[in-house]
């Protein structure tokens, strides 16, 4: 492939070649050339992620069993046997000479922050473990570890379960448009609908919500291109999310089918010359068989490989497994007792996994340089939508898909019929031009259809997706696309209501009844704040465990023989709530009624919520009804100790079957485990107006102050400014070796330590117009701002995507300080810092509405004050805390002699603000317009504030 020349030279830091920071700890890094860049990025995450890449590493090899104990050990098997790490070391031979050399230096990074001391941490110490150097391949070994998993094979596990149990008729009730584990969106637009006339793409891959995450935002730059993007930490590039000024591209799972499993009759035989513990690299049909197992194939019985392993235990006695590999490829269950079944994959039998493709993309600078170097890809098949700044976008699909039989795709296949082998020939993937709109949501259009899958995401997402561009009035922006990833219409609710709706009234309870009423008057949304929400969740979950429970599906409670590992591909009742759709649809053929279910689920959800209730008023207790107080964030995390003491949780908006796919297990777990796992849009006009967030944060380390500070944002649907400017970064400061963070003891409501740059003793000193003491989180002050000494504090706040409303997100620290070094001099207007044990958790600031522009747009007393609020972010939302901090606030101003009335004015379009002022009491007045905005201004008297005792007892 003949990339597109790139320039001679880009724009570099003026500090030279290293890490930089902006404000949210991400790394911008710069290096003089791409394999000193590889290395720089190697040694970036061994710091950032040392913990995280290093457990990536034991599943690689197989070892987390020695490293953390014997829960490691159905993994480690797995690992072992489907022979993982060879794989990795294959594929590593086999690439060019300048991709090799490039993940050398990404090794040698790692390597060398383990040399220099850099890689110890509390994980390391809190396990008893310690890092170890890097294999060359090892990076190809955390990819395979990242997707071995993330295809079709699980899934034919359990149709096969199916077939035995229920027969081979049945397996189509679970071949649905829904497989488990998938629900990520990519969406681009031509430049001809966007508002800038360039292209714009966006998207949020979905995967396990793994704690720290899976995807790291940073930058690499060097004189021949400067790339942001989205990193597998551990893997050099950037894989499947990036921008490089000229082209930008994004992936989803094309839900292909290009795994098989074959049953295999294996026999033991006497060994031969060779010894029965060697692994040989290939197998040739008819050879004698020199390792004492032999395999049935086609032409008769064959020679297969076979070694043992033994997996240390920590803390147990090792293990040994029986290693086995075919002519098909290993055996991953069972063996010649029976039951052996083994996998077959691209990687393996091709001896190369694609990362020739990694390099060229980040030296890409058109849609066809994107597409040329994904020509290289093998797995996982990806469905790529693409774009570059001449205002062309392709969406094509990316990766091998095996031609061979279509029986293949459904179920394990016998090993011994010749018509179920592969030709080696792989089928060509689909590509076209966009002229408007590209969606690819997993779903079967993306995907490639029948050709390439079997099994696709439902429609809904996609449609959905399509619909609001469609729908948005004038062209597109960064803004209309990030507000598409927050969309939390449920794709699946009209079948359920339409359901409802045949529902005989007469026959159900009074309480069913209620409950069935509030649903059909519900609007289908899974907001966070919605009882209705929560109430179909309920009235779902009660349908999903009836019709598991069902005698019609009772054998499929039948062990299966699998390993535990494959255990949530085989939960009956997961699998159920992920086929709901098709089952009260089909599942009248195995004798399951629909109207008689949904009924009965109805009367358990009313008698459950009733139950709820009465649980509320016997514990005195404030219940939360809402879908966002059962429909919490849960974390997946292997954090060794008492760290795992720091998991964040959040609530959270959306379910599986909206745009917003924080998927849920109805009828077993209502938390979310799985949901997006990155989120970002960009623009190709200008790629500073790009935006991006994380579920967590850029460190790794539970101690670190970034380990969780962009949980609020991404909670709230909010996204992070791409910063491309290098002199709004800082330079990194070199870590010391074997340096531990002090841990963060800060009380909940308070903001993480990384947006303080004074000291509680600076604040000490400071005069104090107001203090009390709240019960529970101690004692709160309000202090004069003094700017030129919290500058920083207060930059980083109104900076924020989420402050937007406060109007200064594009300002300079020079503007933002003019702004208050102009009110400090005013004796009308005052800015003033909220601290809590005196640590800053707001800006506050008053003002005299005869002296401001808002009074002329009402009439205004001298005997009023205004104020405005911003809180300072928060890692760890607190219930009540703001009406608290509210009730606080306004009884300073009352203080203030000769005013009685409190008006505020904040953006119209602020519901979060408006939610506020009604929770503090504040009376809504009417909406003005203002230079800077359209306000709806909102009045609290002294008197309404003296009448409202609910407010000030929270």
């Amino acid at each position: 492939m003949t990339m597109t020349p790139a320039p001679p030279h880009r724009p570099a830091p003026a500090g030279g070649p290293g890490t930089y920071r902006d404000r949210w700890g991400i790394p911008h890094l710069w290096a003089e050339s791409t394999d000193q860049l590889a290395h720089l990025q190697g040694l970036n995450a061994a710091t950032d992620r040392s913990w995280q890449i290093e457990l990536e590493r034991w599943r690689s090899e197989g070892r987390t069993a020695e490293m953390l104990g014997a829960d490691g050990l159905h993994w480690d098997r797995f690992a072992r046997q489907a022979r993982l790490d060879d794989t990795a070391r294959r594929c590593f031979e086999g690439l060019d000479d300048a991709t090799r050399l490039w993940c050398e230096s990404y090794v040698a990074g790692i390597n060398q922050a383990l040399t220099d001391g850099l890689r110890g941490g509390s994980e390391f110490k809190e396990s008893g473990t310690a890092p170890e150097p890097w294999n060359p391949w090892t990076p190809l070994g955390v990819f395979l570890v990242q997707h071995i998993l993330f295809s079709t094979f699980p899934n034919k596990l359990f149709r096969a379960h199916v077939g035995k149990t229920l027969g081979p008729e049945a397996v189509g009730l679970f071949s649905i448009e829904a497989p488990v584990w998938s629900g990520s969106n990519a969406w681009a637009v031509h430049g001809s609908a966007t508002a800038s006339g360039k292209p714009l793409i966006a998207g949020d891959p979905h995967r396990l919500l793994e704690l720290p995450g899976v995807y790291q935002q940073v930058r690499l730059a060097c004189p021949e291109f400067d790339a942001i993007g989205f990193a597998f930490p551990g893997v050099p590039g950037l894989p499947h999310f990036g921008h490089t000024g000229h082209t930008a591209w994004a992936i989803t799972n094309a839900m292909a089918d290009y795994q098989d499993l074959f049953e295999e009759h294996l026999r033991r035989v006497p060994a031969g010359a060779a010894s029965s513990g060697t692994m040989q690299a290939g197998i040739a049909p008819g050879s004698p068989a020199p390792s004492g197992i032999e395999a049935r194939g086609p032409l008769g019985w064959e020679p297969a490989l076979v070694g043992t392993e033994t997996l240390q235990v920590r803390g147990g006695s090792p293990v040994a497994v029986e290693i086995i590999e075919t002519a098909r490829g290993p055996v991953i269950a069972g063996g010649p007792d029976g039951g052996a079944l083994s996998l077959r994959f691209p990687a393996r039998v091709e001896a190369r996994l694609g990362f020739e493709a990694l390099l060229p993309l980040l030296q890409s600078r058109s849609v066809a340089d994107v597409e040329g170097a994904l020509a290289k890809w093998v797995e996982p098949v990806n469905s790529v939508v693409a774009a570059d700044t001449a205002g062309t976008v392709r969406h094509f699909l990316a990766g091998l898909v095996p031609e061979r039989n279509h029986a293949n795709r459904r179920t394990p296949v016998p090993a011994t019929a010749s018509e179920h082998a592969w030709t080696g020939i792989y089928a060509a993937l689909p590509s076209s031009e966009v002229t408007r709109f590209a969606v690819s949501a997993n779903d079967r259009d993306a995907g490639g259809g029948d050709a390439l899958g079997m099994e696709f995401a439902p429609a809904h997402r996609a449609r959905r997706i399509r619909e609001l561009l469609e729908a948005h009035p004038g062209p597109l922006t960064a803004d209309s696309m990030q507000a598409i990833h927050s969309d939390t219409s449920l794709g699946p609710w009209p079948q359920g209501r339409a359901l409802l709706e045949t529902l005989d009234a007469g026959s159900l309870s009074a309480e069913a009844e209620t409950l069935r009423a509030r649903l059909l008057g519900w609007d289908g949304r899974m907001d966070a704040g919605s009882t209705e929400a929560a109430g179909f969740a309920t009235w779902r979950g009660m349908l999903v465990r009836r019709i598991a429970r069902h005698p019609a599906l009772a054998p499929l409670g039948a062990p299966t023989g699998y390993a535990p590992l494959f255990g949530p591909w085989l939960s009956v009742a997961s699998r159920v709530g992920f086929a709901l759709e098709t089952l009260l649809v089909r599942g009248p053929e195995l004798g399951i009624s629909p109207a008689i279910e949904a009924a009965a689920a109805l009367e358990e959800a009313a008698l459950e919520e009733a139950v709820r209730d009465e649980a509320a008023r016997d514990e005195a207790g404030a219940r939360d009804d809402s879908w966002g107080g059962r429909h919490q964030l849960l974390a997946v995390h292997e954090l060794p100790g008492a760290l795992a003491n720091a998991i964040p949780t959040a609530p959270l908006a959306g379910d599986t079957g909206c745009v917003l796919s924080t998927e849920s297990l109805p009828g077993v777990e209502d938390r979310s485990f799985r949901g997006p796992v990155a989120r970002y849009v960009w623009d190709l006009a200008h790629r500073q107006e790009s935006r991006w967030v994380v579920p967590f944060g850029a460190a790794g380390n539970p101690e670190h102050p970034h380990f969780a500070d962009q949980l609020p944002l991404w909670a709230a649907g909010e996204l992070i400014p791409v910063v491309t400017d290098w002199t709004q970064l800082t330079p990194d400061t070199p870590p010391t070796p074997d340096a531990t963070p002090t841990p963060e003891t800060s009380a909940d409501p308070r903001p993480p330590k990384e947006t303080m740059t004074a000291s509680t003793q600076d604040f000490a000193v400071r005069a104090t117009v107001h203090a009390e003491e709240l019960e529970g989180w101690g004692a709160l002050r309000i202090v004069p701002l003094v700017p030129t000494e919290d500058l920083e504090l207060i930059y980083g706040w109104v900076t924020q995507p989420r402050a937007r409303f406060w109007g200064m997100t594009e300002h300079s620290r020079g503007d933002v300080l003019e702004i208050y070094e102009f009110l400090d001099s005013l004796d009308t207007h005052h800015a003033f810092l909220v601290l809590l044990d005196g640590e800053p958790m707001a800006l506050f600031q008053t003002y005299e509405p005869l002296h401001d522009p808002v009074g002329e747009v009402y009439p205004a007393r001298e005997e009023d004050i205004g104020m405005h609020l911003l809180l300072a972010p928060s890692t760890r939302p607190v219930p009540h805390f703001t009406p608290r901090l509210g009730a606080s606030l306004v009884r300073y101003m009352f203080s203030v002699p000769g005013k009685d009335r409190i008006i505020v004015e904040p953006d119209a379009r602020n519901a979060k603000a408006l939610r506020r002022l009604e929770a503090t009491c504040f009376e809504l007045g009417p909406i003005v317009q203002l230079a800077e905005k359209e306000a709806q201004l909102g009045f609290l008297t002294r008197e309404g504030f003296d009448r409202s005792e609910p407010l000030r007892s929270r």
